[in-house]
């Protein structure tokens, strides 16, 4: 069987998804890709980029697979005379109808946002399967579309809603895991150093430094010590909040910025304790599993995607509250860090995994196919 990813924006985990599917799969998988700039842009005319060079490439694909970032409704109209017997599926890494745009944005700026959202949704409605990256993501997209559609003046199609749900599933991202393990070379966590806390995310709003770097004041004002690896980087424009709390965390911040290199970064992760996460939207949160994966120990807010990740019935300690709550829990994980040295969260996210995630993909597009043959 031959599957086609569709991918108008190849970067980051984006690419990572796509080329590491590609070779975990037992089927031969092909990608037809545009590079991963000018985001909106993409969604608005990398659909008809894509169709073009589909068109031209001869390709005989027996699933199409395209991402949240393809409008699938003009590749589909623009491709039909090749792909009306093949099925389609969607693949949702995030939506821009649950996602919490900055309101900055000039498009929000302009009141002009919704049209992005307009697409995730007509092109779940032309696919014949939705897939979504956690149960999270499924539900908060369903159950908010209802209210985005009555944002329009007539025919709101909320019937639509009970459809896409019907045909709807969860399929979690797949994470090239194992290959943080080439960087373990230490053996656990070192007992006879400072207690380091890990930022590991993307430098964006969504992601909330703000109250991660206030965290830190705090305990850093209560004379707690403790030393702050600062990772990634921003995508666009500079972030004022990283380069204050680098200066005034000072001898505290033992690395900051972007890591080139796989290893190294594999290596920060192994070498970090504690993990406190304070986004504000994460649909699935792959820094988040490559770090508890690696041994650190996570501080999570009760909310999101998170109780996916770590049961909550079965640590119910690594989660917050509120901001104070997360200081507090802060300050004790600091201090009792001999104890969550011992502990390990690696079982919550292992099975992540492509040597498992593979076969759980293929089974999937393997069923869909076979459906659309008996249709």
């Amino acid at each position: 069987m031959t599957i086609l990813i569709l991918e108008p924006y190849l970067s980051g985990s984006h690419a990572a998804w796509a080329e590491e599917y590609a070779r975990a799969s037992s089927h031969r998988v092909e990608i037809l890709s545009l590079s991963g700039n000018f985001w909106k842009w993409r969604m608005h005319g990398g659909a008809v980029t894509l169709a073009s060079e589909f068109i031209r490439s001869g390709l005989q694909p027996d699933l199409l697979l395209a991402t949240d970032m393809l409008d699938l409704t003009v590749f589909l109209a623009l491709t039909r005379s090749r792909t009306a017997r093949i099925p389609a599926v969607i693949y949702f890494h995030e939506n821009q109808i649950g996602y919490p745009w900055s309101p900055k944005d000039r498009d929000v700026v302009h009141r002009r946002d919704h049209h992005y959202g307009f697409i995730n949704y007509s092109s779940a409605l032309a696919a014949d399967r939705v897939l979504f990256n956690s149960a999270y993501h499924r539900d908060s997209f369903l159950d908010e579309l209802p209210r985005f559609l009555k944002h329009f003046p007539d025919h709101r199609g909320l019937e639509n809603v009970e459809a896409l749900r019907a045909k709807s599933a969860v399929l979690p991202i797949g994470v090239d895991l194992r290959r943080l393990d080439s960087a373990l070379q230490e053996g656990p966590k070192a007992g006879d150093r400072v207690p380091l806390v890990l930022w590991n995310h993307r430098w964006e709003y969504d992601k909330n430094p703000d109250d991660f770097f206030r965290a830190l004041d705090v305990l850093d004002e209560r004379g707690v010590d403790f030393r702050v690896a600062i990772l990634g980087s921003s995508c666009q424009q500079p972030v004022p909040v990283f380069d204050a709390a680098r200066e005034k965390l000072a001898e505290k911040v033992v690395h900051f910025g972007h890591v080139k290199e796989f290893d190294d970064y594999a290596r920060w992760l192994f070498r970090a304790d504690i993990l406190p996460v304070t986004s504000v939207q994460d649909f699935f949160g792959i820094s988040v599993v490559q770090a508890l994966y690696c041994g650190c120990y996570p501080l999570l807010p009760n909310r999101l995607v998170y109780p996916e990740r770590v049961p909550a019935a079965d640590h119910p300690e690594v989660f917050y509250s509120d901001f104070d709550d997360l200081v507090e829990k802060l300050a004790v994980a600091i201090q009792s860090i001999e104890t969550l040295r011992q502990q390990n969260f690696r079982h919550c996210v292992a099975r992540f995994d492509w040597g498992h995630m593979a076969s759980a993909y293929d089974a999937v597009m393997e069923g869909i196919v076979c459906s659309r043959k008996r249709n």
